[in-house]
């Protein structure tokens, strides 16, 4: 089972309050398939919630303890019905390791005000990959578009 802080748990707690439950238990309880679900919900997402039908307490305590033992998660909280379960994402780590640089990405511009007295000016900008920013806080391109001589050649018809 995987161990974390009361700060980690209480940071997931919060983050996990607007989620809807990805996994319903029903009536048959936890069988392999609804584990191989949850499984496939936690690599998926990271945090998920779970709902339980059934009013037995103790059998609730049972399922979130086996679910978390099983599949290397850790227990976030338990309302109810609802389970709320984390376990880092495996795929997220092997994307960010293979990048090239490529695609879109987010940068925070920073300008200071004409004046120099005021606050300066934040923004957060998505670039293209073919996109840079320059010293003065505008974004170009790093090489012109493409133009087709095919298109060029009927447009001057």
């Amino acid at each position: 089972m995987l161990k974390l802080t009361p700060a980690e748990r209480s940071a997931l707690r919060s983050d996990a309050h607007a989620l809807n439950p990805v996994v319903i238990i029903g009536e048959a309880g936890l069988t392999p398939s609804v584990l191989k679900e949850i499984d496939a919900s936690l690599n998926a997402h990271g945090l998920i919630k779970v709902r339980v039908f059934g009013d037995d307490r103790e059998a609730r305590v049972g399922m979130y303890e086996t679910i978390c033992e099983q599949l290397d998660a850790a227990p976030i909280q338990h309302i109810g019905k609802l389970l709320v379960l984390y376990r880092p994402k495996k795929e997220a780590a092997k994307e960010r390791s293979g990048k090239s640089g490529k695609g879109l990405r987010e940068v925070t511009i920073v300008k200071p005000s004409p004046s120099g007295t005021k606050r300066p000016t934040v923004t957060k900008v998505i670039l293209k990959g073919n996109e840079r920013v320059t010293a003065g806080g505008n974004i170009k391109r790093v090489k012109p578009r493409q133009t087709s001589s095919k298109k060029s050649a009927l447009g001057r018809r």
